[in-house]
């Protein structure tokens, strides 16, 4: 069993307290390594850290700041399939997914990589004559990015891979729950030879490590993407800093009476189970025309019925395991709150094997 370690200034390191925490395949229950559970005073050193770095890392010129992100990209490319199946392990979604998780991140860092020659200012015309008015951009600082379990790896990279080219050092909490992609991602980083101190990572729980980065008065900004509750705690609690929230959705499709049927239900199948409906984009409801109501649920039932539920590394699985025992449970409720509300047309349990699914 493989123990990880955080990243603070160039160098993989053990937490203080001396404690670690496991990450599970959500398709066996089993652990695949354990990580650090840090302390605040760890996340206070990758702070620091990212703060010594940030003038120097400021001062190096936009194109060449958008090197390190070319080679990240091309490092990723290299790397897409080991770096998928291992996603699919430790995520559970299904490979194919898995592999389009792993592209997004290729892609951010290309493209952003470009913004290295584009990050222009203005100008604007003065009202004194013999006067030049123009604005240049500066880097905000030392950015705190905070990110969730479902897009373990392109999630982590939308949000790296501009605060990067825009000259910000920073420091990544990933998700407990997904803390090896993570590892795996920052490695590549390390690889590519982005200077030391410009990106750490501390992993742990949010009362030690998430509410440092979000109180700490030298962190400037704070990307996160999760739960609308913590968003609104970061909202109250960031003080001056800039953020960014990306929270949750509730998402319904809209089928009206002269519709697709067939296209309809390859939507809403896909909507629902992809990610196995683990996304804050997933389709949660169907609001459709009373004349074709019927005969959407039986097309529906039909198709849902054919998905394989199963390992999501396997290529004949649809379907992976939910993330944890609390996903399982959330679903245990919902189900619950359908019967009393309407009628269960098919599924509606867990499933008495090992791992989370549903």
């Amino acid at each position: 069993m493989k123990e990880h370690a955080n990243y603070i200034q160039g160098k993989w390191t053990r937490s203080t307290s001396g404690k670690t925490f496991n990450s599970l395949n959500p398709a066996t229950g089993k652990s695949i390594g354990t990580f650090q559970s840090s302390t605040k005073k760890d996340t206070q050193k990758a702070i620091e850290t990212a703060e010594k770095t940030r003038a120097t890392w400021a001062d190096t010129p936009a194109p060449a700041r958008a090197e390190y992100l070319f080679e990240i990209s091309r490092l990723l490319k290299k790397k897409k399939e080991t770096l998928s199946t291992r996603m699919s392990e430790e995520m559970g979604k299904v490979l194919k997914e898995a592999r389009g998780d792993v592209q997004e991140a290729i892609d951010v860092f290309e493209y952003m990589g470009g913004e290295g020659r584009r990050l222009y200012g203005h100008t604007t015309p003065s009202e004194l004559k013999h006067k030049f008015a123009a604005t240049i951009r500066r880097p905000i600082g030392v950015v705190g990015i905070i990110t969730p379990w479902n897009f373990p790896m392109a999630i982590p990279a939308w949000k790296i891979a501009p605060a990067l080219v825009c000259g910000n050092t920073m420091v990544l909490k990933p998700s407990s729950d997904t803390p090896r992609t993570a590892t795996d991602l920052v490695e590549i980083i390390d690889e590519a030879g982005v200077p030391d101190g410009v990106v750490n990572m501390v992993t742990g729980n949010a009362e030690n490590v998430g509410n440092e980065l979000v109180t700490n008065t030298q962190v400037r900004g704070i990307s996160f993407t999760g739960s609308k509750e913590t968003g609104k705690w970061i909202t109250h609690h960031a003080g001056i800093k800039k953020i960014g929230l990306e929270l949750g959705g509730k998402n319904a499709i809209i089928v009206m009476d002269d519709a697709d049927l067939d296209l309809a239900t390859n939507g809403i199948v896909w909507g629902a189970f992809g990610t196995t409906g683990q996304r804050c984009t997933a389709a949660s409801r169907v609001i459709a025309h009373e004349k074709i109501i019927r005969k959407l649920e039986e097309k529906l039932v039909e198709k849902t019925k054919k998905l394989k539920l199963g390992d999501g590394r396997s290529l004949r699985i649809d379907v992976g395991p939910l993330i944890n025992e609390k996903a399982v449970e959330k679903s245990i409720a919902y189900s619950t709150i359908g019967r009393k509300e309407g009628k269960l047309l098919c599924g509606g349990k867990a499933l008495d094997t090992p791992g989370f699914f549903f």
